[in-house]
């Protein structure tokens, strides 16, 4: 194997271990529930929205744990706690899983791609009547929660997802765990959090309230998120791309190395 298809593949481990431990975080810290064994992770958060919040993510290989068990177990976990859920495939291994989970009648749902930078970026200059700061106390964390709320929502997520996954300041800050807040004129627009895991500084809930898109706020709180936990000793920033910020990273220079397939079970499964 030619180095640059091994540093490639690197890359691609590095991003699948940095995801599913965000899951894992963002689930537990908010409150939520985690099964982690047999290759199959399932994490439920604190909200029953089927999307981002309630998933099952392959951790190992086909061998390891097969599509109809994924399927399977995905259903006992999310049936008993009577949730829809996203099945998260890996594009670069798990096309059985994708495929059977069409079968089962899931929808698709987007294939976000995952993307890498491997540099520190020159730290960002806050245009005027902006200010950039990290989230410090419990009203950060409320304003946080509220500004992702109402940027998701773009995409259908209900306003309330925002304060219940992301409000608290125990999912926005700990040793590993950096958020940060842009205000306009005094009041907070903009945001976005690293969690770094596995020498992966993973870029988290980027967003900006309706009203303050097009000003580059995303992208000034992406590159603060990225180079803090290059600080905390991060080889590589990743990140899973919204179609809204995916042409930001690319001109930040982040760069795809696979992507994600999204099948999602909108109902609950029936438990038997």
């Amino acid at each position: 194997m030619r180095s640059d298809e091994r540093r490639r593949q690197e890359l691609i481990e590095l991003c699948d271990l940095n995801f599913a431990e965000a899951n894992r975080e963002l689930a537990r810290r908010a409150g939520g529930s985690v099964h982690d064994e047999g290759g199959l992770l399932r994490f439920a958060g604190n909200h029953p929205l089927p999307v981002l919040v309630n998933g099952a993510f392959r951790t190992g290989g086909a061998q390891a744990c097969d599509a109809e068990a994924v399927l399977a177990g995905a259903d006992a976990f999310f049936g008993a706690r009577g949730r829809g859920y996203s099945v998260i495939c890996r594009a670069h291994a798990d096309a059985d899983l994708a495929s059977a989970a069409a079968t089962a009648g899931l929808n698709a749902f987007g294939s976000p791609p995952a993307m890498v930078l491997d540099r520190r970026l020159p730290d960002g200059a806050p245009p005027a009547g902006v200010a950039l700061r990290r989230v410090e106390s419990a009203d950060d964390a409320r304003a946080f929660g509220e500004v992702m709320g109402a940027a998701y929502a773009t995409y259908g997520m209900p306003v309330e997802c925002g304060p219940a996954l992301v409000g608290t300041l125990d999912v926005l800050r700990a040793p590993h765990v950096v958020t940060f807040v842009a205000e306009v004129d005094g009041a907070v627009a903009a945001g976005a959090m690293v969690i770094v895991t596995h020498g992966v500084a993973g870029v988290y809930w980027v967003g900006t309230r309706p009203e303050g898109r097009g000003k580059g706020l995303a992208e000034l709180c992406t590159r603060a998120a990225g180079n803090a936990g290059f600080d905390l000793g991060a080889r590589v920033a990743g990140l899973q791309a919204s179609v809204m910020g995916e042409p930001i990273y690319r001109r930040m220079g982040y760069v795809e190395v696979t992507r994600y397939p999204n099948f999602v079970r909108v109902q609950p499964p029936s438990v038997a």
